[in-house]
């Protein structure tokens, strides 16, 4: 059996208040059903769009990553 989440304890304050989740369920929550949960938040925040408290990379103004996908060489024609 896993033990608790390795996780700071101001990561656990923020994952507990934003997932509604009690702090002592949180830390004991098996990791596959707290990725689950993080993916639905994740989902429907993009459905909703951006909280204006929002600090992700994509509230920053910079479109570098937006404009074109990275070329890897896999999509070049041979």
């Amino acid at each position: 059996m896993a033990g608790p989440l390795q996780i700071s304890p101001d990561t656990a304050i923020k994952l507990s208040k934003q997932l509604g989740v009690p702090l002592e369920h949180l830390m004991h929550m098996p990791r596959h059903i707290l990725l689950q949960k993080l993916a639905e938040l994740a989902a429907s925040e993009q459905a909703a769009g951006a909280s204006p408290g929002d600090n992700s990379a994509g509230s920053t103004g910079s479109s570098a990553s937006k404009e074109a996908p990275r070329r890897n060489g896999q999509d070049e024609p041979s």
